[in-house]
């Protein structure tokens, strides 16, 4: 599709003014990351289109609106009503369903040669009033992963997991219904990395920190109505249970 010059430097503005504003969400987001959760292998596709160098295209505009969490008519309605008026590509076609909101699927679905299953932990309730305690589910709930993406982020198939997120503590970067997967063989507090924790029972997805003689600092995104939390060694370490650090998650628009 044929695009005037106007048009390509309209559509990087916007698309750079959503990278900006979700920069300020998550100050860890770089275009090398931006590149990354596209599958390309460095950053200067993500800097050209952002600069209006090259024209987007639909196969990018649909890895980028997955990347920042953006409807593709906001950066580009041009290349959003081709999939809207049925114009697209089948190849662009397969790319826009690939990146609709991740399915969770179950035990009669069939997988793929290159798949595999990657179960969900959740809070389970002890019997005799003990109270809740994270684990892993032993049926039901699965997601699919390939097993080239998780070679990508170095996570081997057996130490991977998924976790939803629930509440607002972690908004905008995770809405309640995220999805986050899971390295559990990666438990090393990482200062401002992102963790799934069970804490007393309770299964959470933060922002970690180390803090002087082994105590731990938990951070949220919505820290306007979820202020830092500081817990001593002692407490961290009978109550704390660092399940695995978030190499990958999904959010739905």
């Amino acid at each position: 599709m044929d695009i005037s010059l106007d048009d390509q430097k309209a559509e990087a503005e916007r698309l750079k003014a959503i990278y900006k504003s979700r920069k300020r969400e998550d100050r860890s987001l770089t275009q090398d990351r931006v590149a990354d959760l596209c599958g390309w292998s460095g950053q200067s596709a993500v800097s050209q289109y952002m600069n209006g160098k090259i024209p987007l295209n639909l196969t990018a505009l649909l890895k980028l609106a997955s990347a920042l969490r953006f409807k593709p008519e906001d950066v580009s309605p041009r290349l959003a009503g081709l999939i809207q008026s049925g114009e697209a590509t089948h190849t662009e076609s397969s790319r826009a369903d690939a990146l609709s909101p991740i399915e969770v699927w179950d035990d009669e679905t069939p997988l793929g040669p290159d798949d595999i299953e990657v179960p969900f932990f959740q809070e389970v309730e002890l019997s005799a009033g003990k109270g809740s305690e994270v684990m892993l589910e032993t049926g039901g709930r699965k997601l699919r992963f390939g097993r080239r993406t998780l070679k990508r982020k170095g996570v081997s198939p057996e130490d991977a997991a998924c976790a939803p997120v629930t509440g607002n503590s972690m908004e905008p970067v995770l809405p309640d219904g995220s999805t986050v997967g899971i390295d559990t063989a990666s438990t090393q507090v990482l200062d401002g990395k992102m963790y799934a924790i069970d804490h007393d029972g309770q299964l959470r997805v933060k922002l970690l920190y180390r803090l002087p003689g082994g105590g731990l600092r938990i951070r949220s995104y919505n820290a306007e109505e979820h202020p830092d939390e500081r817990y001593e060694a002692d407490y961290a370490s009978e109550h704390i249970r660092i399940i695995g650090k978030v190499f990958w998650y999904s959010v739905l628009l």
